[in-house]
């Protein structure tokens, strides 16, 4: 039986930074970078308190984001070793789900419906891996566990970190490489 992985969809597979960047210089004409936003949480991301909210809220926010570098070719490679799930806790935002789907559809249009999950909670999630950068999900997961570096991880330290896609093709393979 093939192990499994669920991998999260915003700010993992789907650059939520870059669009926060992008969605700021275009309402507000300023540049700000991903480092000017390292060790912030979403209220303070932006001198306008509650700013990213209000971007989350906004339709087309998630039909439109990016797709994080690597992505799509990493988690082909995964699917040739791993059954690979696309979790999203994505109830928080229940207005997003059409647009996360449709993001899904047309950015890994490989991955079933099947292998698509919206939750609220992923503590439920009883995959043998999780790619998240949040630790209120990496925390309580009973699998292995690589956090996908982001803004809001920087400090940090108690799972294993991947700063880009090819360090999470590098940690698995070699934690298969010692079995």
């Amino acid at each position: 039986m093939r192990k499994s992985i669920a991998i999260d969809m915003d700010g993992v597979i789907a650059d939520v930074e870059q669009q926060f960047l992008d969605w700021y210089q275009r309402d507000y004409g300023t540049l700000f970078t991903k480092d000017d936003l390292a060790g912030k949480n979403d209220d303070t991301l932006f001198p306008e308190a509650g700013l990213a909210r209000r971007f989350v809220l906004s339709p087309g926010f998630f039909l439109s984001l990016p797709v994080m570098d690597g992505a799509v070719e990493a988690v082909k490679k995964l699917m040739e070793t791993y059954e690979v799930y696309i979790v999203s806790a994505a109830m928080e935002f229940p207005l997003s789900l059409p647009e996360k789907l449709e993001w899904l559809n047309i950015n890994f249009p490989f991955i079933s419906w099947r292998n698509i999950v919206f939750c609220g909670d992923k503590s439920i999630i009883n995959t043998d891996y999780m790619i998240d950068d949040h630790l209120k999900n990496l925390d309580n997961f009973k699998g292995k566990t690589i956090m996908f570096h982001a803004y809001h991880n920087v400090s940090a330290n108690h799972h294993v970190r991947a700063n880009n896609w090819d360090e999470v093709l590098n940690i698995l393979s070699k934690e298969n490489s010692t079995k």
